[in-house]
């Protein structure tokens, strides 16, 4: 690992515990996934077959989203209309650990959704709902009023405008002048052409396609792009911008001086709010007390991750160790589940099986190994449901395991066979099961369907039960008894 990544892994256990708040506009994204097998006789269009659908937070709330999974604090504050969409933004709200929200209902304003029809890793067609009327400035005082009160606790603010009318030119002078007597950074996320309006901004956010209409010039080369940012800086009293160049990198530019990041994308699959995810990391970066410079490094690594993922996605502590080299041997400890989780809807949002096994795995052996490439046969990823230390102790007894949770997890994790490791408290892995839902579930042929647990839940949605021959000869109850002395 290079000395900067080493020292951008370093910051980012900090980034956890950090107090932001978010204002702006928040949306509801769907993404409908499916498969297009032929063409509708009624008009040239694909028919898609529909298997699964999923909903979550977009626009401010994307942003929220992606500040919770690094381990944020975060004030919320935002707008909607009062229908069945903004009730479905409560519920995804209410689910997100550590947030506070402040929601204005407002009645006669459809709350903004999105969406998104995919088959085979490419949208087929998006459908909007949305109001784009500003706020009236009742509604705008109410909502800076809200950050205020916020700002005696939060080290960060970020300004989300996604330009469907939540953040208004009142509401952005009042919340910047409290941010500087509060002494807090003001981060932007612009859409208007006029930066103007963001006056005060510590940090704005555009990317190349706004920041060339807001200069209205061409930003076909670096000097181009410095010029117009500095520009633009002086016109509006900013400190800085960090203008997002898509598969070209990042460009942080401050009146003295410009440094010019590469992309660290390795694959992309979609860029669905990408900069939110890039403004989260920037909030969070800076609220730990690191430099702009690094804060910005460590958002384009994060921005590189969330790419290569499907739909609007967010990252997590876990794939910036991943990137930057600080999480050898998959870590000491497995992802969290809410971590976990988001990388197996990734893969089944590819069209990826997801197989699923699960053992205590104490001493691993050659029959295990087996096990393990049998199960990974059966499917694209893999996933290991771990007993816990104390779940082992349970029902193995009192002298089980012999090597802890992180062990095993470290040692199942550098086999090639296994994609992801998930360590359960129960002594089953029945609601872990529920949480992962496996296209195939595997055990060994020392099983039968019927006795095999989950199986019936996973028959019940269409997946699949395999029971893979064992390699007889091994046991770690025998291997333990053969080390004991006569």
């Amino acid at each position: 690992m290079g000395d900067k990544a080493s020292k951008l892994a370093v910051a980012v256990p900090s980034l956890a515990g950090t107090r932001v708040i978010c204002v702006g506009d928040v949306m509801l994204d769907r993404f409908v996934y499916g498969d297009v097998v032929r063409l509708s006789p009624e008009a040239p269009i694909p028919v898609c077959r529909v298997s699964c659908e999923t909903a979550m937070l977009g626009g401010a709330g994307n942003v929220v989203r992606n500040l919770v999974s690094l381990g944020a604090e975060v004030s919320f504050v935002t707008a909607t209309g009062d229908d069945d969409i903004a009730r479905d933004v409560d519920l995804l709200i209410e689910n997100l650990k550590g947030v506070t929200a402040t929601i204005l209902r407002l009645p006669g304003r459809t709350t903004t959704s999105k969406t998104r029809f995919v088959a085979g890793g490419q949208q087929l067609l998006r459908a909007d709902r949305e109001t784009v009327e500003e706020v009236d400035d009742v509604t705008a005082g109410m909502l800076a009023d809200a950050v205020e009160a916020a700002l005696g606790t939060a080290t960060v603010l970020i300004v989300s405008d996604y330009a469907k009318g939540v953040v208004t030119d009142g509401l952005m002078r009042r919340v910047a002048v409290a941010a500087a007597r509060a002494n807090v950074p003001v981060i932007v996320d612009p859409k208007s052409r006029n930066f103007k309006r963001y006056a005060g901004a510590t940090l704005i956010t555009p990317n190349l396609k706004e920041l060339a209409e807001a200069s209205d010039s061409d930003l076909g080369t670096e000097v181009a792009i410095v010029a117009a940012a500095r520009s633009q800086i002086a016109a509006a009293g900013n400190g800085a911008m960090l203008v997002t160049r898509g598969a070209q990198g990042m460009s942080l530019v401050t009146g003295e001086n410009a440094t010019h990041f590469s992309s660290e994308a390795r694959e992309v699959f979609d860029v669905s709010g990408a900069g939110d995810t890039v403004v989260a990391t920037l909030a969070v970066g800076i609220a730990a007390g690191m430099p702009m410079l690094d804060a910005a490094r460590l958002a384009n690594v994060a921005a590189g991750v969330v790419v290569g993922k499907m739909g609007t996605a967010v990252v997590y502590p876990e794939d910036l160790l991943d990137e930057l080299g600080g999480n050898p041997a998959a870590s000491k400890t497995p992802p969290l589940l809410e971590a976990a989780l988001g990388r197996i809807r990734d893969w089944q949002a590819r069209g990826e099986r997801v197989g699923f096994t699960n053992g205590c795995f104490d001493l691993l052996h050659p029959g295990h190994v087996s096990l393990l490439a049998r199960a990974r046969a059966a499917c694209d990823r893999l996933v290991v449901g771990l007993n816990s230390d104390a779940s082992v102790k349970r029902i193995k007894g009192e002298s089980r395991p012999v090597q802890t949770e992180a062990a095993r997890s470290a040692v199942l994790r550098s086999l090639e066979s296994v994609d992801l490791v998930i360590v359960f408290e129960e002594d089953t892995p029945e609601r872990l099961l529920h949480a992962v839902r496996p296209d195939v579930l595997v055990k060994g042929a020392d099983y039968t369907v019927e006795n095999v647990v989950g199986a019936d839940f996973v028959q019940s949605y269409g997946g699949e039960v395999v029971l893979a021959d064992l390699v007889p000869g091994f046991s770690t109850t025998a291997t333990i008894a053969r080390m004991k002395p006569e």
